[in-house]
């Protein structure tokens, strides 16, 4: 007599808690810098094509905006929040590079066409790089709404131009607005990047939605937050040398950047028990 009993369904990943964080070293993030700047120099011309865009496009809106503060401000405001979802490209190299595979211009189309078209495979993570990049678009228009706001109320005379803004409000002998305006972006800075520093690579390789992804990325903080602290300010710091240097530095600190955040992913969570996104021609 044939057993009737039903098979009892295997626990999906959506089901489950969130995967391990690894131990770091101290100095991990210097690390990930270094690998990142590996890759970099194992696909040159791609990688640096990255950088190349971005370049181009910060030119751009400065040349556009230079004289209309809160636009300027607006624009690289977002340009640094949705960073993460832009060198999306730059994760799937290195994961590529890692797994031996053929890192091509195929593989970047594949990267942002194919990995996540096929809805019947996950449908609770399908387009979860179009939702995320709108969570991060969405904390950039409430900055730049809050902070435009803020400055309108205090400054002792209006702002219209990156120079009113540096003459009432940097370089300002009374008050401290500035000191207030940066504490801030500070605050407002820390759950974005809290939310998105691994978040971007860990969709691209495991079949995890939106929220899983967010959720692992703020235990990876909360577990080690000296090393996560440092890759923050070095971040920030690479991220404003490219930018002051009239952009130009951004064709080696974005590359650099992207592909040490792939490792910052691989060092950080222990993926083992999560299933895999097979990316390219492969099945989703």
């Amino acid at each position: 007599m044939l057993d009737k009993t039903p098979t009892p369904t295997p626990p999906t990943h959506t089901q489950g808690l969130l995967p391990p964080i690894l131990p770091l070293l101290k100095d991990q993030p210097m690390q990930w810098l270094a690998l990142g700047f590996k890759d970099l120099a194992r696909a040159p011309l791609l990688s640096l094509m990255h950088g190349l865009i971005l370049a181009i496009l910060g030119g751009f809106i400065t040349l556009l905006a230079h004289d209309q503060f809160w636009l300027l401000v607006g624009s690289l405001s977002g340009f640094m929040v949705v960073a993460p979802v832009l060198a999306t490209s730059l994760y799937a190299m290195s994961r590529a590079m890692e797994k031996g595979e053929t890192v091509d211009f195929e593989l970047l189309v594949n990267t942002w066409t194919q990995w996540q078209l096929r809805l019947r495979h996950q449908p609770d993570s399908y387009w979860s790089l179009i939702r995320f990049g709108l969570l991060l678009g969405l904390a950039a228009t409430g900055w730049v709404i809050t902070s435009s706001a803020l400055i309108t109320l205090l400054a002792p005379a209006p702002i219209h131009t990156p120079m009113d803004f540096i003459r009432h409000v940097v370089l300002a002998k009374e008050g401290h607005l500035f000191e207030l305006w940066v504490g801030l972006g500070g605050m407002m800075a820390v759950p974005v990047f809290a939310s998105s520093v691994i978040s971007m690579p860990l969709l691209l390789d495991r079949r995890v939605t939106v929220l899983q992804a967010v959720l692992t990325s703020w235990k990876a903080v909360f577990t080690h937050p000296f090393q996560m602290t440092l890759w923050a300010f070095l971040i920030l710091g690479f991220s404003l040398l490219g930018i002051f240097s009239l952009f130009l530095g951004l064709i080696l600190v974005v590359p650099m950047l992207g592909h040490g955040s792939w490792h910052a992913y691989r060092h950080l969570v222990d993926v083992s028990n999560l299933p895999e996104r097979i990316t390219g021609q492969g099945e989703l």
